[in-house]
């Protein structure tokens, strides 16, 4: 009884593959991007607090960003360190932690696409309505969107999580790196049914207003930078603009290509490589950002 309990409670995860020869530079380099992501958005969080230029709704936005990228890593990259250090045999984990991962994992992705709406609504309204922005867009509104945001997120993906966690088990084996929804639900041999109506509205929800907000809202940016001939505008614009579509660009770029391989399981060699070449296409987008909130400041 106790053994059946064991057993039940305990996942065996696919884990990275990884050779022995490319172990130590991938565990280095692993090492060093978490460290990095750490480091620079910690910095940029306090470099933001104590500069009071920079306590601004656009500032405290990015702010959002980098809290949930330090959250978004540390959900998933110790836990690759972890893994590389042990055999495929040893490469486990309890349900409970499992369903916890996935959870945080979905969240950090629906977090990132609302706080990037709001983000795209405060580009729309400091260049096409610079007048009634300061009014508009004060700290206490950027504090109510990011609530929202963050509370919208939560409420979307407990509901995601909670459909897969209410299934029986039939399987220990993830075949992902990581613990995600689609994980959770495959080790079940009911009916998915549900999961998969949800799974698939929640996904055109997040995904469609996200698009059609950030592209509705560039359009209009657009239009006025093309209508303007006031260069100092169109500067400011591009400026304050590339960061934020090149990022959400790479987000959604993320998620489709992360629905498309578990849709596909024979293309999951390629998961890895995929993703770590957009995330360090984000780090590199990181630096700059940092880059231009120094000179500002």
């Amino acid at each position: 009884m106790e053994n059946d309990t064991f057993v039940g409670d305990i996942l065996i995860l696919e884990g990275l593959n990884v050779t022995s020869q490319s172990f130590i530079p991938t565990f280095i380099f692993l090492l060093l991007i978490y460290i990095f992501i750490i480091m620079s958005n910690i910095g940029l969080v306090v470099l933001i607090f104590r500069s009071k230029s920079l306590q601004q709704p656009m500032y405290l936005l990015v702010c959002n960003m980098s809290i949930n990228d330090v959250f978004g890593a540390t959900i998933v990259i110790p836990h690759f360190l972890r893994d590389l250090l042990f055999s495929d045999s040893e490469r486990y984990i309890h349900y409970i932690d499992c369903a916890v991962q996935a959870f945080c994992v979905h969240l950090h992705m629906g977090a990132s696409h609302t706080v990037l709406m709001i983000m795209a609504f405060d580009r729309y309204l400091a260049i096409c309505n610079p007048l009634r922005y300061a009014a508009v867009m004060t700290n206490r509104m950027v504090v109510s969107l990011s609530v929202a945001a963050w509370g919208t997120a939560f409420v979307l993906v407990a509901i995601l999580v909670g459909l897969s966690i209410r299934l029986s088990r039939c399987r220990s084996v993830i075949f992902n790196p990581f613990c995600d929804n689609p994980s959770l639900f495959k080790l079940s041999c009911e009916s998915i049914l549900i999961n998969n109506i949800y799974g698939l509205g929640y996904t055109v929800v997040l995904l469609g207003s996200s698009l059609c907000s950030v592209t509705l809202t560039y359009l209009r940016i657009a239009m006025v930078c093309l209508s303007s001939k006031n260069k100092a505008l169109n500067s400011k614009a591009l400026q304050t603009c590339t960061t934020h579509l090149v990022v959400y660009v790479i987000l959604v770029l993320s998620v489709f290509l992360i629905v498309i391989l578990h849709r596909f399981p024979l293309l999951a060699d390629l998961r890895n490589a995929v993703i770590y070449g957009l995330q360090n296409k984000e780090v590199r987008q990181r630096i700059k950002t940092l880059f231009n909130i120094n000179k500002v400041t």
